[in-house]
């Protein structure tokens, strides 16, 4: 019988010369499969966690015509390799368990065994975006005092992280090349996304039960190359990617309406997604968090039609897992000095069509002009919000203030909004969690434009669930604005929350007052 650990050992062979054994085992090392052997997918190693109470599928190569055998917590489920040598099974819906078991893979004769040890049960989450996703513990922990301290108290066996580092590709892949699962702790989690751990560290302590981060960021990547190909429908410009993609032709897609300045072939429509996302489906997951958007507001980039892109990134990931529900929360993007940044954070909350999504919104909080804000805490925290209310029905507010309608009454524009039940507050985060609610001051970022088209500063005072605002000298204001200036006057933070303490998202109540200019987003020099 051959035992593998993850392919840890081999079987003998007999009167290989030297030359010939290290030539082998080369090659296993590099493909990770045994000829004549059975070997799962590499997303299954050494302290997984599957996620609990849906269909668990477990899948990878063999022989053709090998009869697969999988056994874990009970059961034990049996499929046929194909013509090409792939398997796959399904276990039955899993209950959460926190201590760790071995799964064993075998063939019916019980010459070959895959023995994973160290296998927990609870919430599997997946992680996707750019460098602020990518943006590791340790890098946190080295710039901000409350993150360091979260890193060091970082001993949760129940809480399990997989960075997935492979390349881009042309075609999607059918494995990945290698990585493993790690146990989080403080010498582990400074290597993975800072957002990730908060976000997991905030469901394990509310729901009591094992969670998996599963993350595929890469640093300055923007959102096209994680959608699959075929989701690239519905839309010209979409198509046109798709097509572009195909031919390898990365200076066309700078040139399009709502393009990006792709800098290598990583950026093409699905390369991402063939490389790191592929491999990884349809392993079972609880949903997505995604923090993404920079590099398709950038320099010499056109952040118009990101809500099309966003769609089809959620559409295409539903699909794939077969999980048209897929819950899929998002982060809109943070302050920044480009007009670019505000097109697209309004993309983003139109992306919010989509049913199970969320976002959470970060305009307040402070990033003293660093494109990579330390501050992870607050994102990851807010995150957590969603799945907790919507998944697992916790009365926990997910959303600050979202404009929907206004009234003129005379020289004054009545803004109403979306989750401002208990009424509309000024505020001010003042450090890491530290949200201060204010009285008797006045209301920052708010604009109004009137029949000349020029957009003047105003001022804003809360009546319970609505804002008033009104700009002296203007008499008939059309349109009302709020923190879409690239950036906040100094000493003057956008300060509108309600009363559970969650930020206002940017709005503006008549795009079409403030068309985007490409002339203020140039081309890099």
């Amino acid at each position: 019988m051959w035992v593998i650990r993850r392919l840890k050992c081999l079987p003998r062979a007999p009167h290989f010369s030297l030359r010939a054994v290290f030539t082998i085992v080369l090659f296993f090392f590099l493909t990770g499969i045994l000829p004549g052997a059975l070997s799962p997918a590499r997303i299954f190693s050494d302290h997984m966690v599957l996620q609990r109470d849906l269909p668990v599928p477990i899948w990878g190569r063999a022989d053709a015509g090998l009869l697969v055998v999988v056994e874990f917590a009970g059961q034990s489920v049996m499929a046929k390799t194909n013509d090409e040598g792939r398997w796959q099974v399904h276990l039955d819906a899993l209950k959460a368990h926190s201590e760790g078991r071995m799964m064993r893979i075998r063939d019916v004769s019980g010459k070959h065994v895959v023995q994973i040890d160290d296998v927990l049960v609870g919430e599997v989450w997946f992680a996707g975006g750019q460098s602020n996703m990518a943006y590791t513990a340790g890098q946190m922990a080295r710039r901000l005092p409350e993150g360091r301290r979260l890193v060091n108290g970082a001993h949760f066996d129940g809480i399990r992280m997989r960075k997935v580092n492979e390349r881009d590709a042309r075609l999607p892949q059918g494995d990945l090349t290698g990585g493993s699962w790690h146990v989080c702790s403080p010498g582990s989690v400074v290597n993975h996304s800072a957002v990730a751990f908060v976000f997991a560290s905030r469901l394990y302590h509310e729901l009591n039960v094992p969670i998996g981060m599963i993350d595929c960021s890469w640093g300055g990547t923007p959102i096209e190359p994680y959608i699959p190909v075929e989701a690239f429908t519905g839309h010209p410009t979409l198509e046109k990617l798709a097509a572009l993609a195909k031919a390898g032709d990365i200076h066309a897609v700078r040139k399009l309406p709502g393009g990006t300045f792709a800098r290598s072939p990583a950026w093409l429509a699905g390369a991402i997604y063939n490389g790191r996302i592929a491999p990884v489906v349809p392993y079972a997951i609880r949903g997505a968090i995604w923090y993404q958007g920079e590099s398709n507001s950038g320099h010499g980039e056109d952040p118009r039609l990101y809500s099309q892109k966003m769609r089809a990134l959620i559409q295409g990931w539903r699909h794939v897992w077969r999980r048209p529900n897929l819950p899929i929360y998002f982060v809109q993007l943070p302050q920044w000095k480009s007009y670019a940044w505000t097109y697209l954070r309004e993309e983003q909350l139109r992306a919010l069509d989509q049913e199970n999504s969320g976002m959470v919104v970060t305009i307040d909080l402070d990033n003293a002009g660093d494109i990579h804000p330390p501050n992870k805490i607050d994102v990851g925290e807010r995150l957590a919000r969603w799945p907790l209310a919507k998944i697992h029905k916790q009365d926990v507010p997910t959303s600050g203030p979202v404009y929907h309608a206004m009234a003129v009454r005379g020289d004054t524009l009545v803004v109403e909004f979306h989750h401002a039940e208990g009424g509309l507050v000024a505020g001010e985060m003042q450090g890491v969690g530290k949200w201060i609610m204010q009285t008797d001051i006045p209301l920052n970022g708010f604009e109004l434009c009137g029949e000349d088209g020029r957009w003047r500063r105003a001022t804003a005072r809360i009546d319970g669930s609505v804002v008033e605002v009104r700009s002296q000298g203007l008499k008939n204001p059309l349109a009302v604005r709020y923190a879409c200036h690239p950036e906040a006057i100094p000493g003057r933070p956008w300060n509108l929350y309600n009363s559970a303490g969650l930020p206002a998202t940017p709005f503006c109540s008549d795009w079409s007052r403030m068309p985007y200019d490409p002339a203020r987003n140039p081309l890099p020099k």
